[in-house]
């Protein structure tokens, strides 16, 4: 009988929440007991699990007792609602929010970057940005050969990234256009079907956004280097799945373009798309659903002798979001950095 854990997914019937389900079982997660969290509104619904209906509970007070692992995907302030709650009930929290990513004391991870970071966990882990994590899973091998002295990134962000009904919109906007009527805009600011626009998360005073601080800020932390020079640009655009970005690297010396390549055709996580010929490289549609991060188009940047351009897609749900936050799990697992009891507990199913 193997050791197995007793989880609580927060936000389960979200896109994330219900990809972390379908991970925990396609990647056969040790899970003894699971309870499936979200708001009022949503208790009652049934989720199916390992060939059991598992009843939605409302998220409250008593939730995260006799609970070893929470992923929360439900926002940041359900997560500095409840967080802190699970903690102080024994469980280990990795958080999708922007809750606790720049807390000095809360562990920012990328499984294949800074594994060893898990180790001063207080309770708390939290999971980078989508578009943090898709940029520095191609960034970073190539900065462990030669350091990254600046990065410029932009960003194509599909509709994902805002959760499922937006993908929904999305799609009635669509609909609502070919048919010569007002697409809705509910959950976006503006139509973005057959259209794109700036990120809309809120402006600093430097006037870049929300979202393109959390590109600066996130890669700081986990690369360890707080005075990394990084600027970005994220755009929303009309994809469904799947975001994309175009990235040029500046090093101090020359990169060759063909060590660039065999670095990241080896990088686990990584998957290197590039026919010349055919003018084929990665996209969204070839990235959706996948883990790999596809990179290619990798290029000698024309005007100066020391930069790389690239252009990577990856699954925003899944490597950007909850196959991430499941491989924290199964980090915290394999180093024995789960607070639970000595019980050994039958997995489920």
């Amino acid at each position: 009988m193997s050791q197995a854990y007793r989880v609580a997914i927060l936000g389960a019937t979200g896109a994330v929440g219900t990809e972390l389900l379908s991970l925990l079982e396609s990647r056969h997660f040790p899970v003894s007991e699971l309870k499936v969290l979200a708001s009022p509104r949503s208790a009652g619904k049934v989720i199916p699990f390992q060939g059991k209906n598992l009843l939605v509970e409302a998220v409250g007070a008593d939730s995260f007792q006799d609970v070893d692992l929470v992923l929360a995907s439900a926002g940041g302030s359900t997560s500095r609602t409840w967080a802190g709650k699970a903690v102080e009930a024994g469980a280990v929290v990795v958080d999708n929010s922007s809750a606790f990513r720049l807390d000095p004391a809360v562990p920012l991870i990328v499984p294949e970057i800074n594994p060893d970071a898990a180790v001063n966990h207080c309770g708390i882990i939290a999971n980078p940005n989508c578009t943090t994590i898709l940029m520095a899973m191609a960034v970073w091998p190539l900065h462990q050969v030669q350091p990254v002295r600046r990065i410029v990134a932009a960003t194509y962000q599909s509709a994902s990234g805002a959760g499922a009904r937006a993908m929904e919109e999305l799609k009635v906007q669509a609909q609502a256009i070919l048919q010569d009527s007002k697409p809705p805009t509910e959950l976006f600011p503006y139509p973005l079907a057959f259209n794109l626009f700036p990120h809309n998360s809120s402006l600093n005073e430097q006037g870049y956004c929300e979202e393109e601080m959390k590109m600066v800020n996130e890669t700081r932390k986990i690369f360890a280097v707080s005075d990394l020079k990084i600027s970005a640009t994220c755009v929303r655009v009309p994809v469904l799945r799947a975001h994309s970005e175009t990235i040029n690297l500046e090093f101090d010396q020359p990169f060759d373009v063909g060590q660039a390549r065999q670095v990241l055709s080896q990088t686990p996580g990584v998957r290197l798309v590039e026919d010349w010929q055919a003018n084929y490289f990665p996209m969204p549609l070839d990235a959706s659903g996948r883990d790999e991060v596809l990179v290619g188009r990798i290029r000698q940047d024309l005007s100066h002798p020391c930069g790389l351009e690239l252009w990577l897609s990856g699954d925003q749900i899944r490597k950007g979001a909850a196959l991430n936050a499941v491989q924290i799990a199964e980090l915290l697992v394999e180093r024995n950095l789960l607070r639970t009891d000595t019980r050994v507990l039958a997995p489920m199913g």
